[in-house]
């Protein structure tokens, strides 16, 4: 892993440079990760429909939105397929000519919105992708117990849904957690809140992006990723109530502990980075 410096906090982004590499918060489970050779976009989820929409209605893309906060993007990583961590997905693909990567599901939804075959690239699960002088690997994953105890819209997309969807056509499919390695910098997504032990071993991040929704459902969730992966430093991520604008206060998902999560991290031995929406921290290499 690298040696960087306790990351600065920016709400725009600082110069890049190639020794450079800022991690912008996006909301939900949300993030750019990025430097001077590549862009790439973690379960983008910026339409945020409200609430009336989201239960009831068609799930409609704000794509001026997309395109005003994400203007580039060269892979956009999929953790799974549930319409928060992908509903933009294929609007940010389109304008912008990225990758989308991800499951079958993923895929799927990728179809249904009109992203070309050539943008669409499926995993299955380990596979070392090349992005640039970039390393991604997807480590098969479990969705964690969100609401009340249990798994919301199980299953899996074997046909592209209906586009627009509702909340309903847009299930899981397989859960990836998302390890990129910048060349320098390493970081870990993990946008529910479980995983698979075994799939972690061995696997080192500097910085741990980890899912506070959930997790008192699975035990020692905090402890174990970060005594597994051990970061220097963990950015809680989906927390917020996702249906309110981005301009907007954020406000906490009902029965998300926030604090006793930032805790739990601390106690565990990494440095939690607290991060508001669209806040952004720059990681600078350290000189040798």
């Amino acid at each position: 892993m690298g040696l960087f410096r306790k990351p600065q906090a920016h709400w725009f982004a600082p110069p890049l440079t190639g020794e450079h590499a800022t991690l912008t918060y996006l909301g939900t489970a949300g993030f750019v990760l990025q430097n001077q050779e590549r862009t790439v976009v973690l379960d983008p989820f910026l339409s945020r429909p409200g609430l009336l929409r989201t239960l009831f209605g068609r799930l409609v893309v704000d794509e001026e939105r997309v395109r005003r906060l994400i203007p580039k993007a060269d892979d956009v990583l999929i953790g799974h397929a549930h319409y928060d961590h992908i509903l933009d997905a294929p609007a940010l693909c389109q304008q912008t000519g990225a990758r989308l990567i991800g499951s079958r599901a993923a895929m799927m939804v990728g179809r249904a919105a009109g992203v070309p075959e050539a943008q669409l690239l499926e995993i299955n699960g380990h596979e070392v992708i090349a992005a640039g002088p970039w390393r991604i690997k997807g480590l098969p994953s479990l969705h964690g117990r969100a609401l009340f105890n249990r798994v919301p819209f199980p299953g899996d997309i074997t046909s592209p849904p209906p586009w627009p969807p509702r909340l309903f056509h847009l299930r899981h499919g397989q859960v990836f957690n998302w390890w990129i390695d910048t060349q320098g910098l390493t970081v870990m997504h993990i946008d529910s809140a479980d995983f698979i032990e075994e799939e972690l071993v061995g696997i080192k991040a500097d910085v741990l992006c980890l899912c506070a929704i959930g997790r008192r459902y699975r035990p020692n969730y905090v402890r174990d990723a970060v005594r597994l992966l051990k970061p220097r430093w963990v950015v809680p991520c989906h927390w917020d109530t996702m249906m309110t604008p981005l301009e907007k206060p954020a406000e906490l998902i009902p029965g998300v502990d926030l604090l006793g999560f930032v805790e739990e991290i601390r106690q565990a031995g990494a440095e939690p980075l607290l991060t508001p929406l669209l806040g952004q921290h720059g990681f600078e290499r350290m000189s040798s």
